[in-house]
């Protein structure tokens, strides 16, 4: 697989991907990279969303546009207004230090922060076409210079009926141009765009292969950036033998983490790619041996380790992409042995889990942090259970010897009470512990929902309101955002509730001919 670095990408983009936690890039992002950088002609581009395509069409564009320009050099057409904000964050993360201005414009928002942001001038635009074509007509945004058009989700905008916008859009855009054209499908309506609008193009198509995952069981838990290691502690201290990697983003959390670890009395490490190839297999070594029982590391770095009995994989943070999902966990569980694969979420990565367990088909279910209580109920019973077996065993003649000295003059209990104190100190007492809140992201986090009629259809606020309650048994103060627009609607719920009704809509028990899915993000 190829680095970002194969691409020629300037050092300002390489230290702003690093800063993401990028390592490897996604086959439509390789394919894509590689075409835009170092060819001439149009991208039409297939793949599915959450593959990527964001920082596929990004990252060439910030290398090729200039500073200082003073005028739109890149329009990004997105079908939704939540697209259209996510995208522009992306591509503001992704720009480093390069001075460039992204602005998204889109309806909902006031018109006079738009025209305030785009007078002083803007190097990329991000919006949808209705606001698109709004600013078009009253003259305050020109295309006539810009480089590139990117329409993102262009299977959507047909969709939710915006061929008419897209075309006059398209018609008022520099003539000397590359267009960039990405869908999850390509109906005839878009190649016929790609034929009318663009010049000689290139295809690119990413199928996405199927996910399969082992017989792992899967759970992830709710909690805070700040909580993560305390998290990390009590699910190896829980367990009555870890040993299992723990992937994180970047090689500097993966040092940071396994650090900590130590300092705690882990025996613990970091794989990463800074490492030589003598010092990477001396780690390994060491973690086959299981002196090393906790390994810490990126994707890239474990690449190509074969461990198996492997009791956990923990995902301190989210992977890329769900294949990224699948190739991880699937390191555990081997052998017919059933292993463990935990994953800690943020509530702002919740959306993102509930797009890997779709692409993956699989069920990944919410489990409870272990309590301090019960962490220090575990350690006793070891403790307990490691002086028995030493009994057991024959104890040195050394040991018996001042052993007998210490209970001569000191009571048997007291003198037990300070050995234990001694060689395990704090690790009993509950002041010790930090307290994790449980992060409650399904209370605090809404999904947006696309519905595939509007007010032609003779759909009402009402009837929407009506169809939801009745069909899903969710209470009308759970339905927020209703908005009912010619052609389609849009509703917000909190997850659970919008989890339900994805479910209700995809399983055809539904027969008013109402469609329903996630808006896209």
């Amino acid at each position: 697989m190829k680095s970002f670095e194969h691409f020629g990408l300037s050092e300002n983009t390489l230290n702003a991907l690093k800063k993401r936690g990028f390592e490897i890039p996604t086959p439509i992002q390789a394919e894509t990279i590689q075409a835009i950088l170092h060819g001439t002609k149009d991208i039409v581009g297939q793949a599915q969303t959450g593959t990527g395509k964001t920082a596929a069409f990004a990252l060439p564009i910030l290398e090729l546009i200039s500073e200082n320009a003073n005028k739109v050099q890149a329009i990004v057409l997105t079908p939704t207004r939540e697209l259209a904000i996510q995208v522009s964050e992306e591509i503001y993360s992704l720009k480093g230090n390069k001075k460039l201005t992204i602005t998204p414009i889109y309806g909902g928002q006031a018109i006079t922060l738009q025209l305030r942001h785009l007078k002083k001038g803007v190097d990329i635009v991000v919006g949808t076409p209705g606001r698109v074509l709004d600013h078009l007509e009253r003259g305050t945004l020109r295309l006539d210079s810009v480089s590139f058009v990117v329409l993102d989700e262009a299977d959507e905008m047909m969709n939710m009926g915006f061929l008419e916008d897209v075309t006059k859009i398209l018609d008022a855009t520099a003539a000397k141009k590359r267009t960039l054209l990405f869908s999850a499908t390509m109906p005839p309506a878009i190649m016929n765009i790609a034929k009318k609008y663009m010049g000689e193009y290139e295809v690119i198509k990413v199928t996405g292969q199927e996910l399969t995952v082992s017989s792992t069981d899967q759970i992830y838990f709710e909690v805070t950036e700040a909580d993560k290691f305390d998290a990390l502690c009590r699910i190896i201290d829980i367990e009555e033998d870890f040993y299992g990697l723990v992937f994180c983003r970047t090689k500097i959390d993966a040092d940071t983490i396994a650090r900590h670890l130590v300092e705690r009395g882990y025996d613990a490490d970091a794989l990463h790619g800074d490492l030589s190839q003598a010092q990477r297999e001396k780690i390994l070594d060491r973690f086959k041996r299981r002196l090393i029982t906790v390994l810490v590391a990126t994707d890239v770095a474990a690449r190509g380790i074969d461990v198996q009995d492997l009791t956990h994989v923990i995902n301190f943070a989210l992977p890329q992409d769900p294949e990224s999902y699948v190739h991880r966990i699937g390191r555990t569980g081997r052998a017919g042995k059933e292993g463990v694969a935990v994953t800690f979420i943020t509530p702002a990565e919740y959306r993102k889990l509930q797009f890997i367990k779709r692409e993956a088909q699989t069920d990944i279910r919410r489990g409870t942090l272990p309590k301090v209580k019960d962490v220090i109920n575990t350690k006793k019973t070891r403790i307990r259970t490691y002086l028995e077996e030493i009994i057991s065993e024959n104890i040195l003649k050394e040991y018996r010897k001042l052993s007998q000295e210490l209970l001569f003059d000191n009571n048997p209990e007291d003198m037990l009470a300070a050995l234990l104190q001694f060689t395990f100190k704090g690790e009993l007492e509950e002041k010790n512990y930090t307290e994790i809140e449980d992060a409650k992201v399904e209370a605090k986090g809404k999904t947006r929902l696309f519905v595939g009629q509007g007010k032609r259809d003779g759909l009402t606020r009402k009837k929407l309101m009506d169809i939801i309650k009745d069909k899903c048994r969710i209470p009308s103060g759970k339905i927020n955002e209703v908005q009912i627009l010619d052609r389609c609607s849009f509703i917000s719920l909190p997850f659970p509730e919008a989890e339900k009704v994805l479910s209700f809509f995809k399983s055809g028990r539904q027969k008013s001919g109402l469609y329903i899915t996630r808006a896209k993000k």
